[in-house]
């Protein structure tokens, strides 16, 4: 039996995700790859200067995973919070 396993890891090299599905890997790649640029664009614009590395990969990570909402944030589209947890219902 083969198995094949996809090791996703940062531009530090730190493993972020193993999985076994290459769809999941590609997406969660491309995601910390748009995170890295996001990062990048803040700090070149001098936003945010005093989080800490790990602080700025946890905001723009963040951002990424819920480009959707922002997305609507951006177009002025109304959201409605969930009270139990920081998602929102679109």
């Amino acid at each position: 039996m083969i198995e094949i396993e996809y090791i996703v890891k940062d531009h530090h090299g730190i493993e972020r995700l193993r999985t076994q599905d290459k769809k999941t890997a590609d997406a969660f790649d491309r995601s910390l790859e748009h995170a890295e640029r996001l990062a990048q664009w803040l700090r070149t614009a001098g936003i945010a200067q005093e989080l800490s590395e790990t602080g700025m990969e946890e905001l723009t990570f963040y951002l990424v995973r819920n480009a959707a909402t922002v997305e609507r944030i951006l177009k002025g589209k109304p959201l409605e919070l969930t009270a139990t947890t920081d998602t929102v219902t679109e």
